[in-house]
């Protein structure tokens, strides 16, 4: 049974970590071959398994330690059927897949279930495609007939809430937010954005944002940005109604674009206390953030340094809440 699903405990302010970027991580600094860069794929063998949860274990202890909530991520990503053909998987697959994962971070909740704050239990959903390249245009109604599959699919187990993570077009955005809303599933946006802080379609982000509440009646439970370095957005951030509706970040520990890292052979995993700082910098001019993680090259120390950064800061964020633009 889902814990959170009717009250989302990160909406009552506090300090939320969520983890690093495992497939970067993993692939990298633990010469783990994920295929597809789809992460599900692990679970379906005892090493992998051990692997994932491994890699989450001192994530939840380091919350712990800090006294924050923590997102617990299933490995979902790309588990729909758009790369059914790539992973060579039918529908039933990917359906248990979906299945399988939310049960495996539940069990992970469960082994932790001594944490002070809340451990928010959250399937990752991915765009149709590419969406750093968006080529393919589809409309919201499109993206909602599409997403409503998965949604589903994990709307039926024990999940509190779903995050529409690195999507590059607010149409797509706006048609899974529809269909998380007919399941009762809350939803959080997550856009990615190029370095001039744009999406990769070209619009911008307070435009993104915008058009997705416009066009859902704000049914998002709040909006993130996730798989880009704070150098390529933060300019745009401050006091402005729309920017009052993110609540989180996730951003790349590298300055380089999504064009240059994808050529790139080595990781790129910058600087952990330079970043967090940037994310220091940036709740003090919007102290009603309350997520707080890492994307492509972050790892257990980029977030153990940026927690360390937040958490000196106290727990200033219910009074930051109130001061959030509407």
């Amino acid at each position: 049974m889902s814990r959170y699903r009717n009250e989302l405990p990160q909406l009552r302010g506090g300090l939320f970590l969520t983890d690093g970027g495992i497939d970067t991580d993993l692939i990298f600094n633990h010469g783990i071959e994920i295929r597809e860069f789809a992460t599900h794929t692990l679970l379906s063998d005892a090493a992998g398994r051990r692997a994932v949860a491994d890699y989450f274990r001192p994530y939840l202890a380091l919350a712990d330690e800090i006294g924050a909530g923590f997102i617990l991520n299933g490995q979902t990503w790309k588990a729909h059927t758009w790369w059914a053909a790539d992973l060579g998987s039918n529908e039933g697959e990917l359906r248990r897949a979906n299945e399988d994962s939310i049960a495996f971070v539940a069990q992970l909740r469960d082994e932790f279930a001594a944490n002070e704050q809340p451990i928010v239990l959250n399937g990752i959903i991915g765009p149709r495609g590419d969406s750093y390249s968006p080529s393919t245009e589809f409309t919201a109604h499109q993206a909602e007939e599409y997403h409503v599959q998965q949604v589903g699919w994990l709307a039926a187990t024990e999940v509190d809430m779903v995050t529409a993570a690195t999507f590059g077009r607010a149409e797509e955005a706006m048609g899974i937010v529809r269909a998380a809303g007919a399941a009762a599933l809350p939803i959080v946006v997550s856009f990615t954005v190029d370095a001039g802080g744009a999406l990769p379609s070209g619009r911008p982000l307070a435009e993104a944002i915008q058009k997705v509440d416009e066009g859902t009646s704000r049914a998002a439970a709040y909006f993130m940005v996730n798989c880009a370095h704070p150098d390529h957005f933060f300019h745009l951030l401050g006091d402005s109604a729309w920017a009052g509706r993110i609540r989180g970040i996730r951003c790349n520990a590298s300055r380089l674009g999504h064009a240059e890292l994808d050529q790139r052979e080595t990781l790129d995993d910058g600087d952990p206390a330079e970043l967090a700082a940037s994310y220091a910098e940036l709740r003090e001019r919007m102290p009603w953030l309350v997520v707080f993680g890492g994307c492509c090259g972050t790892d257990l120390r980029h977030v153990t340094e940026i927690a360390r950064v937040l958490s000196d800061r106290g727990e200033a964020v219910a009074e930051g809440l109130e001061r959030r633009p509407r």
